[in-house]
């Protein structure tokens, strides 16, 4: 049973409505985000008219206000803004879809003035912004609102998306536009595209870079701004659609060929049931052959083979690939896809392939994401004077997956870890390397046998006769 101390709603109850209000007053003194929200409480006990009202007012207020948010403010702006739009959904909209519509486009609206005076380095601000997006397409669906004007109000908030606050409003928008409202918002960007793109005067063209032949202009590189952003609404439109062939027609040939943009195409082939043409598209890449295409478009290529009844080729490419990357993902596609028993037999040889690849930390990779790690262990112990301690993410992973079973391949990772810090002079990683030493020194008792590798008081005295002298590192040493 729970104390009568505990802060829950039933224990809150007992107080009694007269004291909690006094409690609520005292709390929200000196507390801006706490009032607005008393107040939205206070006026969504009369009416959803009365909290619009509070909203609109609130956003307005935001809009007009001119103070810098730097960092540390960006967490209350973010409250602020999260309890306006939900606000609108949760209250506005349940009554008045109309109204609630209205609102959040005020709120969409705020995107500009907020991200003039704001520094959001985290993007949880635009989270907002791409939430209330998505907001606003379910509230159009269920407003009524006429077709023609919500597409014509999406390409105006289009056209003005310098933050990115809009990215997601087509696809979101996209059901309640239905089939003519999305064929009007496809006219207007057409109509749009044929209009001549504004020239920067020269008194107003920004400098954004330099090469040996001088300035880069802003202008220069993206110049064809209009011609790009058609290009996007169109196919964001095909999707929506379920048009695949306008999507493909507003790639550029050469756009085409470039493998994660082929894969985008597959995608949508493979799902309108065009499997052969999807082969082609994939196979028309500029890197067709090469190993090192994207792993994105090798699984899109082998899901292709696998629709068209040709198993075994797909089964080829992803050990070929297996074999050049060590990634994972292919390996196990391919061991999901073999009879009983053959698998084992395929881990093993992937195993034995994986220990004898030439890079030895993509080995390590693969074996601690198997995971596989007394095969880790194994090739630790075998190829320890190719380890590169620099490489301290990977090498932090190691030793923590190797501890418990294998203390002596752990050992060999720390040591690589102190090693490069010390030989480097790398005396900002000190601390780490001290840490390192002192695990080494409580793995060193469950080490059975050394063997090859020095034991831990003869590794601390070789290091005391190479790096005495550095008292910052020994005097972390406890």
């Amino acid at each position: 049973m729970a104390a009568k101390t505990t802060l829950n709603a039933k224990n809150l109850e007992a107080l009694g409505a007269p004291r909690l209000a006094e409690l609520l007053i005292e709390i929200s003194t000196g507390s801006a985000a706490n009032k607005r929200r008393l107040r939205m409480e206070l006026a969504g006990n009369h009416s959803s008219a009365e909290v619009a009202r509070e909203v609109r007012k609130r956003l307005a207020s935001i809009a007009r206000s001119r103070t810098f948010i730097n960092w540390r403010k960006v967490k209350g702006l973010k409250t602020d803004l999260e309890t306006q739009r939900k606000t609108i959904v949760d209250v506005v909209a349940r009554d008045d879809p109309k109204e609630a519509l209205e609102l959040i486009w005020q709120f969409l609206a705020l995107a500009d003035p907020v991200f003039e005076r704001s520094d959001d380095g985290s993007g949880s601000i635009i989270e907002s912004f791409h939430d209330a997006c998505a907001d606003a397409g379910a509230i159009a669906k269920s407003s009524g609102v006429e077709k023609d004007a919500l597409a014509d109000k999406i390409f105006a908030a289009v056209l003005n998306n310098g933050y990115g606050q809009y990215d997601p409003l087509i696809a979101v928008m996209a059901p309640a536009l239905g089939g003519d409202g999305l064929e009007r918002l496809k006219l207007l960007f057409g109509q749009w595209s044929k209009e001549p793109e504004d020239k920067v005067a020269k008194s107003d063209r920004r400098v954004i870079g330099w090469s040996s032949n001088g300035p880069i202009y802003e202008d220069q590189v993206y110049g064809n701004h209009q011609e790009l952003l058609v290009r996007i609404a169109l196919q964001e439109i095909a999707d929506a659609q379920g048009d695949v062939d306008a999507y493909i027609a507003q790639q550029p040939e050469k756009t085409r060929r470039s493998p994660l943009v082929a894969t985008d195409i597959t995608r949508r082939l493979l799902s309108a049931g065009r499997a052969a043409e999807a082969l082609e598209i994939l196979d028309a890449i500029d890197e067709r052959g090469h190993a090192d295409t994207p792993i994105e478009w090798q699984l899109a290529r082998t899901e292709v083979l696998e629709t068209l009844g040709r198993a075994d080729e797909a089964q080829t490419d992803r050990w070929k690939w297996f074999e050049h990357s060590l990634n994972d993902v292919h390996l196990r596609a391919f061991i999901r896809r073999l009879p009983d028993f053959d698998d084992m037999e395929a881990e093993e040889k992937a195993f034995a392939y994986a220990q004898a690849f030439p890079e030895v930390h993509r080995a390590l990779t693969f074996f601690l994401c198997w995971p596989a790690i007394g095969e880790a262990a194994r090739l630790v112990l075998k190829r320890k004077a190719e380890l590169d301690g620099d490489l301290y993410e990977l090498m932090t992973a190691a030793a923590d997956a190797l501890a418990q079973k294998h203390p002596l391949a752990a050992t060999i990772v720390l040591r690589s870890m102190i090693d490069f810090t010390l030989d480097r002079a790398r005396s900002s990683r000190n601390r780490y390397a001290a840490q390192h030493l002192m695990a080494c020194a409580s793995l060193a008792p469950h080490v059975d046998d050394f063997g090859s590798v020095e034991s831990h008081h003869a590794y601390v005295a070789g290091l005391k006769d190479r790096h005495g002298k550095k008292h910052g590192f020994w005097s972390l040493i406890t």
